[in-house]
């Protein structure tokens, strides 16, 4: 597992980023690095990193091996290894992950299971 809370992820980090100018309806299903940029609403799977950048905004129930959030998501995250909320995140919902890691500055409402794997 990667320590990303003192790691600063480039563009150059992701295979596939979702830009700020997209507004999407549906589901994403992935097996590298995703960076969202924009406007996402649905169901999110995945292998790998799936950072949700500063201005995202994301309604969505997210399966993914690490997830980072640094803006706005609501919905549920099963995170397998890890969750980080940046100090500019907002997340309503409730998180499954064995590491968690919470920014000081950043906003949590919900329920939180942490079980070891």
């Amino acid at each position: 597992m990667t320590d990303l809370q003192n790691t600063v992820l480039e563009d150059e980090d992701f295979d596939t980023i979702f830009s700020d100018d997209i507004d999407f309806t549906g589901t994403v299903k992935f097996e590298k690095s995703f960076l969202v940029r924009g406007r996402f609403s649905g169901e999110i799977t995945a292998r790998g990193i799936l950072l949700i950048d500063e201005n995202a905004t994301v309604e969505a129930n997210i399966t993914a091996d690490m997830v980072i959030i640094r803006g706005n998501v609501k919905g549920d995250v099963i995170a397998r290894q890890s969750l980080e909320i940046g100090a500019t995140g907002v997340f309503e919902g409730d998180i499954n992950a064995p590491n968690i890691n919470l920014h000081a500055g950043c906003l949590f409402n919900g329920r939180c299971v942490m079980v070891r794997n």
